[in-house]
């Protein structure tokens, strides 16, 4: 089974929200792969999101692709010369799961950043045969975000299998409590990951011991 973590933002989560379905996989007794298509924004050689899904989560991870503009990967790859094939995308990440019960594969940005021409992250993640694990804040605009991004995969025909807020307070208002309620009535709600206020996922070592969502209030 494949689940593509999607967010309805940069920034959002998505990283953190894999290493934590990662590891969870892994503690259920399944074998896992996390896998990052396209990493943009770092040098070759330094610490990018699997690097902190290994470190957080204690899986095999795998990044296929990296340009270093922090920009949407189509637009990354053009500007270092290149072009992303999606196929050989596909089926570098296809052959990196074999053999694993569960594949966590992080897009980049949101649902419909570009990869390449007219194919977006919905496009990769329709042609892996994966569900969906949205991403959102718990915060103000949350609910636009998190409904467009929604639209967009059903209109699609993409399985959404549910919703992780990720950057819940220890001490949550009117605002987070009345989005928890209406962000649940939009799709399953998998988990709540807290706010780690010194979370940087470029920096493994920042990665937290124990990852573990939260029980929602």
């Amino acid at each position: 089974m494949i689940r593509f973590v999607t967010g309805t933002d940069t920034g959002v989560g998505k990283t953190l929200a894999a290493a934590a379905l990662s590891q969870g996989e892994r503690e259920a007794g399944r074998t896992v792969l996390y896998c990052k298509p396209v990493q943009t924004g770092l040098q070759p050689g330094e610490p990018g999101d699997a690097a902190f899904v290994a470190a957080a989560a204690e899986v095999p991870v795998v990044e296929c692709l990296r340009f270093p503009d922090p920009l949407a990967p189509a637009v990354a790859a053009e500007r270092a010369g290149a072009v992303i094939d999606v196929d050989a995308l596909l089926a570098d990440i296809t052959k990196a799961g074999d053999g694993f019960d569960r594949v966590v594969v992080e897009g980049a940005g949101g649902l419909l950043v570009p990869l390449g021409g007219d194919v977006t992250m919905a496009d990769l993640a329709e042609r892996l045969g994966a569900g969906l694990v949205v991403v959102t804040r718990p915060s103000l605009g949350t609910l636009n975000h998190t409904a467009l991004t929604l639209e967009a995969a059903r209109a699609r025909g993409l399985p959404v299998d549910g919703l992780i807020i990720s950057g819940w307070p220890a001490a949550p208002e009117i605002t987070e409590q009345t989005n928890l309620d209406l962000l649940s009535a939009m799709a399953p709600l998998l988990g709540l990951l807290p706010w780690y206020p010194h979370l940087d996922t470029a920096d493994p070592t920042t990665a937290p011991g124990q990852l573990a969502f939260l029980t929602p209030p």
